[in-house]
């Protein structure tokens, strides 16, 4: 499926300066970035892109949420990422001149700001200092595979769930409270497991006095505990 692209109007420069991959840069820098930028608003479900289609240019998410996931031969669905308004996607691809790696898709309505590959390229290449920002992005997004990969792979679902908290909660500058952004069903297939299992663990969680839970807001209540089931050197039984 072909990425779809509307092009509605060009993007914010307000908007543009306050993301992540772009934050720092002069006026000028943000003008020339706002003119080739284009909004477009995805519907809830609406695939924004497939594996495999042509990486034709990449995405900044302004508001609402992007699921990317992998499918396996027999469709099990292994969720990558969730992309976070003033999070880019689909990036790395552009830079690779390869097919998009993963699907994304809105889980619910989703604005969204589009580069166009070519346009950008010709940009970054007549000003080199815009590359550097996504440098960093592109390096912490590298991370963050790494430590899913690690955790799939390696660690038990108590584990995962754990470092999960741990890591949102490093995310908000330390917070002991963390919001979840997405369903239990979708925080359970991040985490590769089912969300009976995860239900379970979160009920034993509680019982020993690590986290409470209120909706979707999650306390917190004996981090250096939760960090220690994390790395394995305690066991939540």
């Amino acid at each position: 499926m072909k990425a779809k692209i509307q092009k509605n109007n060009v993007a914010s420069s307000d908007f543009i300066k306050e993301t992540l991959l772009f934050k720092g840069l002069s006026e000028e820098q943000i003008r020339k970035l706002s003119h080739i930028g284009i909004k477009n608003t995805f519907k809830r479900g609406e695939t924004i892109f497939s594996e495999g289609d042509e990486a034709d240019g990449f995405y900044i998410l302004r508001t609402g949420r992007v699921k990317i996931y992998k499918l396996s031969f027999e469709g099990k669905e292994q969720t990558l990422h969730m992309v976070s308004p003033g999070e880019p996607f689909g990036e790395v691809p552009v830079f690779t001149g390869e097919t998009f790696p993963a699907h994304a898709e809105a889980l619910k309505e989703s604005d969204t700001v589009f580069f166009s590959k070519k346009p950008f390229i010709d940009l970054i290449k007549s000003d080199p200092s815009i590359a550097l920002n996504m440098l960093a992005i592109l390096s912490k997004r590298l991370k963050q595979f790494t430590r899913l990969v690690e955790n799939l792979s390696l660690k038990e679902v108590p584990q995962r769930l754990a470092s999960h908290f741990i890591l949102l909660s490093d995310n908000k500058n330390n917070n002991d409270f963390i919001e979840l952004e997405v369903a239990k069903g979708q925080l359970a297939n991040m985490l590769g497991t089912i969300p009976e299992t995860l239900s379970r663990i979160l009920s034993k969680m509680v019982e020993r006095n690590l986290i409470r839970v209120e909706g979707r807001t999650i306390h917190l209540v004996d981090k250096n505990g939760l960090k220690s089931i994390a790395t394995g050197e305690k066991t939540l039984t």
